[in-house]
């Protein structure tokens, strides 16, 4: 099976998802961060241990991850060597390109699964090292799926 390192849940209330999925199976939190891409400003939040990671993501209306649509599960992320391969060949097997963070400046993009009602996101294997040592410093290094 291809490894995952997060699922990201888009919610309306990011202080209390985080507080009930740390009452609730104990999940620990790094702390809400600020955040902008393009014309958006959001909060995100990852939990401290992994992977697999759990990501939150309170956005704004019209954004990638609109939060006033109510709370869902709105993509899984993997780490690849090249976000422009997996694209194509997300593409390719009819998983449509909702959204890229290329064009900011941000090496990752989504990919519509239908099937599933989510989005997978492939991001750059590059990005790993600062993603570790943002959210979780003594996190193991975690393989790409397409090494």
């Amino acid at each position: 099976m291809t490894t995952f390192y997060h699922i990201c849940f888009v919610v309306p209330d990011i202080k209390q998802a985080m507080a009930d999925l740390s009452r609730s199976v104990g999940v620990e939190w790094g702390e809400v961060r600020d955040d902008a891409i393009g014309p958006w400003e959001y909060q995100m939040a990852f939990s401290q241990t992994g992977s697999p990671y759990f990501e939150l993501i309170q956005g704004p209306a019209g954004s990638p991850w609109d939060s006033t649509l109510g709370a869902r599960c709105d993509h899984i992320g993997f780490w690849t060597r090249s976000v422009e391969e997996s694209s194509r060949r997300l593409t390719e097997q009819g998983m449509p390109q909702e959204f890229s963070g290329c064009p900011f400046g941000r090496p990752y993009t989504y990919h519509r699964v239908e099937s599933l009602g989510v989005r997978l996101e492939m991001m750059d294997v590059s990005r790993q090292p600062m993603f570790l040592a943002s959210w979780n410093p003594n996190g193991q290094v975690m393989p790409a799926f397409d090494a």
